[in-house]
């Protein structure tokens, strides 16, 4: 969907550049026609005429977003239908490269074109990204408000039903009671209510080799977006260490800490929470996997090992899934985790 609406917001901003050039050579072939001829250029509109170019030339894109705002409101629904109706799908399903990073720049003529590229190449961060007069331009203006709504939709939605039944997770949840004591109380988060205890006791494993534990926490998009892989790539890689796992299940509002109330319910030797991250301007998708050995309330944050940025622009699903396992086949022959495990 990202890549769909940047393809979107760049076939729009070339419909209006395209818009914006062709009205200023008219407005300079009429300006030349009416200045040349009299040959008042120089003679008495020097700072007008200076003036006009340096605009032209230099904020022709203030300009033209002065002047295009309506155009665009009448170009915008043909041509963004259009678009989306003839190439939507190969818009989202191409695959980013290393040239992505190139267009991503908007500096016209930089002074240092390799260490700019090399930047860009570095991170997915918003830079290079140029302005016009104080302001951002119109395009990433667009694109912000874009990350900041994915970001606020990851924070306030819910995990897709239908992944948690194509995994067969079943759902306990924490006493948040709600999204806003969730943001507010961590401490809500990481206590499971007194109906999921009761239905962890019914229906899982005790003593697992292996507990696998799926959560929301401050990203359901990136449930979403990342569990079809990670967790297919985990359960193979457990299979050729020879490990078994219990049964898996979602929290819902849970918190990193959850994994200690869990552990005192189960006892699994090791255990794994695949959560959703805080959401970024970058990206509202990042999940990570907190693992732990024998997990018990009281536990300290250096006991935990974490593998973070798990997202399609950061640490692959697929292998995320796979190293998570040869982490935690690590952890059980060393009986340790956090700063104590040596990978």
């Amino acid at each position: 969907m990202g890549q769909q609406l940047d393809y979107l917001v760049d076939q729009v901003l070339a419909q209006l550049e395209k818009r914006l050039g062709e009205m200023s050579g008219n407005a300079s072939a009429a300006q030349g026609s009416a200045i040349n001829p009299a040959g008042a250029e120089r003679k008495t509109g020097t700072k007008a005429g200076s003036r006009a170019e340096s605009v032209a030339e230099s904020n022709a894109e203030h300009k033209a977003e002065g002047k295009t705002e309506s155009d665009a409101e009448r170009q915008f629904p043909s041509q963004a239908e259009s678009t989306a109706e003839s190439s939507s799908i190969e818009a989202v399903q191409t695959p980013l490269t290393a040239d992505a990073s190139a267009s991503r720049a908007q500096i016209p003529h930089p002074k240092w074109q390799e260490g700019l590229q090399e930047l860009l190449e570095s991170t997915p961060a918003r830079i290079g990204v140029w302005r016009t007069g104080v302001r951002p331009l119109t395009k990433t203006m667009l694109q912000l408000r874009r990350d900041h709504a994915a970001a606020v939709d990851a924070v306030y939605g819910e995990v897709d039903q239908a992944i948690l039944e194509a995994f067969s997770l079943f759902s306990v949840e924490t006493q948040y009671d709600n999204i806003e004591n969730y943001l507010k109380r961590p401490d809500m988060g990481r206590i499971i209510n007194e109906e999921g205890v009761r239905l962890i006791e019914e229906r899982c494993q005790k003593r697992p080799q292996v507990q696998i534990i799926v959560s929301d926490g401050l990203s359901a998009s990136a449930v979403d977006a990342n569990l079809r892989d990670v967790l297919p790539s985990l359960y193979d890689s457990l299979k050729s260490y020879g490990l078994s796992w219990g049964t898996p299940f979602f929290v819902k509002g849970g918190r990193v800490a959850s994994m200690d109330h869990i552990g005192e319910i189960l006892q699994p030797e090791v255990l794994v929470l695949l959560i959703g991250e805080r959401p970024g301007l970058v990206t509202a998708h990042s999940m990570s996997a907190y693992m732990c050995y024998r997990p018990r309330k009281g536990m300290v944050e250096s006991e935990r090992t974490v593998i973070s940025n798990i997202h399609r622009q950061g640490t692959s699903p697929v292998e995320a899934g796979a190293h998570i396992g040869t982490i935690l086949s690590k952890m059980l022959e060393q009986k340790a985790s956090g700063v104590k495990l040596v990978l």
